[in-house]
């Protein structure tokens, strides 16, 4: 992975070396620019979703809600936002390598018309992902359904084209069943929400746990993953943490000096728990790979049943590593002990804020956290 520049701004220039681990201010069009032509595997990207909120929202009570009111997402018309698309969504595609994806997140108000453009301008599109969100915010003014989904846009550079798509990780992950198109994630809250006095540093914070979905998905290690709207930095923390290396783009000061902050504090995961599975060609069901991505479990922790007879390694795809056993917390579980089946959630134990604990007891936990 490329070394972690102490360099707080990057002006974006014309590079002969592919600025890796950097974040290029100013727009995020003329920073692409500065990017050679097919250097980058994988474009994830959060761009505005022009909202045309009008007035102030508040609670019942009258607390007033944090919303996205800023100029970035301000556009004086549908044409002049359908320009602004086109031409970041041109310079995404110009610096894809041929084999390279796209992914595009937004909400009924942008996604739509994102999705045409980038049809039109030779995208192919893989699917779109619904990421429901089991906490989302109400409609405080009941004028409307709560909006508790957002939409994300998986397109190769053509209908030919070869892409990555690490299945078997994503099928290890969500319990050895294959990945739907609908994720249950929770939103950014907690200590993962980025603050400032007391306020949201950004109103858009993407949860790490979709971005580490997105990556284990459609990279490999050592990948270049840009983000042109690079925010306050968690595609740049969960491709350091996953090995990946990245470069984002944002012209705001403040945010991009949160996400400095952010990603010198990630922490890279070992070697071996980067590994993932290769590929061959109403009350949410947890997977154990939801509590890997959630951070939950960290990949390298180490399993033990509750005598230690046996003992296996978490990786980055939610699969364990015993030996050469490699499979599923119930697989491994299974062939370790030569029996019929194994349920992993009760018959493997980590320590756990000072005591040895069934996984099903953080399972519990995850559950509480995506219910509140």
């Amino acid at each position: 992975m490329g070394v972690l520049t102490k360099i707080r701004e990057v002006t974006a220039e014309p590079e002969v070396s592919l600025p890796v681990g950097q974040i290029l201010s100013g727009d995020c069009i003329e920073a692409m620019r500065s990017l050679p032509d097919a250097s980058v595997d994988l474009v994830f990207a959060d761009p505005p979703y022009n909202l045309q909120l009008g007035g102030d929202l508040n609670r019942p009570d009258g607390s007033h809600v944090d919303a996205v009111t800023d100029d970035w997402d301000r556009f004086d018309s549908f044409a002049a936002y359908d320009r602004f698309t086109r031409d970041w969504l041109a310079e995404a595609r110009r610096v894809l390598k041929p084999d390279g994806a796209l992914w595009v997140i937004g909400s009924y108000h942008n996604i739509y018309r994102v999705g045409a453009i980038l049809q039109d301008i030779g995208f192919w599109l893989l699917n779109d992902i619904v990421w429901r969100k089991s906490n989302p915010m109400p409609n405080f003014r009941g004028t409307r359904f709560t909006n508790a989904h957002e939409t994300l846009l998986w397109a190769s550079m053509g209908e030919k084209a070869r892409y990555q798509f690490n299945y078997t990780a994503m099928k290890t992950l969500n319990d050895e069943l294959q990945m739907r198109s609908d994720w249950v994630i929770p939103i950014c809250s907690g200590g993962e929400r980025l603050k400032r006095d007391g306020h949201k540093v950004h109103p858009t914070q993407k949860p790490e746990a979709l971005l580490y979905r997105v990556l284990l998905a459609t990279t490999e290690k050592g990948d270049v993953v840009l983000d042109p709207f690079f925010g306050t930095g968690t595609t740049g923390a969960v491709a350091k943490r996953l090995g990946r290396q990245w470069i984002g783009c944002e012209r705001d000061a403040a945010y991009r000096e949160a996400a400095w902050d952010r990603i010198e504090s990630a922490l890279p995961l070992d070697e071996s728990s980067l590994t993932t599975m290769q590929s061959r060609k109403n009350a949410p069901r947890v997977a154990f790979g939801s509590l890997v991505e959630a951070g939950f479990i960290a990949p390298g922790t180490e399993l033990f049943d509750k005598k230690r007879r046996f003992s296996a390694k978490v990786r980055a795809d939610g699969s364990l590593e015993s030996g050469v056993e490699k499979g599923s917390i119930h697989g491994v579980g299974k062939v370790l002990q030569n029996a019929p089946s194994c349920n992993g959630w009760t018959f493997w134990h980590l320590e756990h804020e000072g005591a040895v604990k069934p996984l099903d007891a953080l399972r519990q936990l995850y559950l509480l956290t995506i219910e509140d």
